[in-house]
């Protein structure tokens, strides 16, 4: 009963023929898998509930065609089982012995440090000044590419440009491509142009002891992850390299594939590092990295993104976000629930964990923008947010 893991598919033309590449997010192997495009009914079958030749009679494939594919795809680690789980292992081995993340999406931002400070530094000076009496605990920010969200994250992080440099910084992201269905907690620390982010050794592995290695069991996910990454500049840029607790967590709204102790739920995650940081003391600032509703062609629906759509998901948009404001994350969730997710925000949890942690006197909201590319094709919608 062979299964694929997660893969990414796209179009190639060889010799004027339609092909399909598969490529595996985490880059297990080098090698990408290019099939004919007539071959895609195969792959769809390969679920985990068909053997090779019940595949094979469903598509009208000649079945040692279908073995020899198998095969292909185990070879590179896109089927579940042995070979893929001692790719993977290898794969985390290699990381954790750097010791860090590498740059990935905020070289971006600039090639070294001094060209990303003075970007920064344009970005904030087109900012205005949120002004708020009472410290920021936390922020809501989005992990959109800088081009179309940096409006948002230099409102968020505005207000903590002058602050003293806390003892750490929680950063909470969102699990995009990984596997895991329940918190995922890094124990390394993570690279951006500006330098490196320790992960706060204490905080973390204190966690481990707690929570056991089901918080840590799919530690693969941060390698191709997004979401934690590009909030590192702006919190060197305001406080130098400082120790992060670096964890995705996952939507609440999706229940977890099997609640049998080996994946961390939210509530756990929650209770066990509210604790951990009640008894180490020190300052801990905590930032939410969300985008909010995904819509349009490229995020499977119908039609493009007309003035109608964007008025429509603002809308909605602001009720969901007063339903955060209010300062219930349980009620924030089951609003959410209520409405099955319409336009597809993909950071429901870690806004939920944040509000829970924090437990803030007030929330504002600083921004709300919509990034609506020129053909319609799509609308990401983020906004900034403090906790007091």
């Amino acid at each position: 009963m062979p299964a694929l893991r997660q893969f990414h598919p796209f179009g190639v033309q060889k010799e004027g023929k339609p092909y399909v590449g598969l490529r595996d997010p985490f880059m297990l192997v080098k090698e990408t898998i290019v099939i004919p495009a007539k071959a895609f009914s195969v792959i769809q079958r390969i679920d985990g509930e068909s053997s090779a030749e019940e595949i094979a009679n469903t598509t009208g494939a000649p079945p040692d065609r279908v073995v020899d594919l198998l095969q292909r795809l185990d070879s590179v680690g896109l089927l579940w089982g042995p070979t893929s789980k001692r790719l993977e292992a290898e794969a985390v081995a290699r990381i954790k012995s750097k010791g860090v993340f590498p740059i990935r999406t905020t070289g971006s931002l600039g090639e070294n440090s001094e060209d990303c400070r003075e970007q920064i530094e344009v970005w904030f000076a087109e900012t205005e000044d949120p002004e708020f009496d009472s410290p920021i605990k936390a922020i809501v920010a989005p992990h959109l590419d800088y081009d179309r969200g940096w409006p948002n994250y230099a409102s968020a992080y505005f207000g903590w440009q002058d602050v003293q440099p806390p003892d750490r910084v929680v950063i909470l992201g969102t699990n995009h491509f990984g596997n895991g269905d329940g918190v995922v907690l890094s124990t390394i620390g993570h690279s951006s142009p500006l330098g490196i982010c320790p992960a706060d050794t204490t905080v973390v592995g204190k966690l481990e002891e707690r929570l056991g290695e089901g918080v840590t069991i799919d530690f693969l996910d941060h390698s191709v992850e997004h979401s934690i990454e590009l909030h590192l500049p702006w919190l060197q840029y305001c406080f130098g390299d400082v120790p992060i607790v670096a964890a995705l967590i996952q939507n609440p709204i999706i229940e977890m594939i099997d609640d049998d102790g080996e994946r961390t739920s939210i509530d756990d995650f929650v209770v066990a590092l509210q604790e951990i940081l009640n008894e180490g003391g020190g300052e801990t600032l905590f930032v939410s990295s969300a985008d909010l509703s995904h819509v349009g062609q490229q995020f499977g629906e119908p039609r493009p993104v007309d003035e109608q759509r964007q008025f429509d998901v603002e809308r909605h948009d602001r009720e969901m976000m007063a339903k955060y404001i209010g300062g219930d994350a349980d009620e924030f969730v089951a609003a959410m629930k209520w409405n099955n997710n319409a336009t597809q925000w993909c950071s429901i949890g870690n806004m939920a964990a944040t509000l829970k942690l924090v437990q803030p006197d007030s929330i504002e909201l600083i921004d709300y923008r919509q990034a609506v590319d020129d053909r319609g094709i799509a609308l990401v919608s983020s906004c900034s947010m403090a906790m007091l």
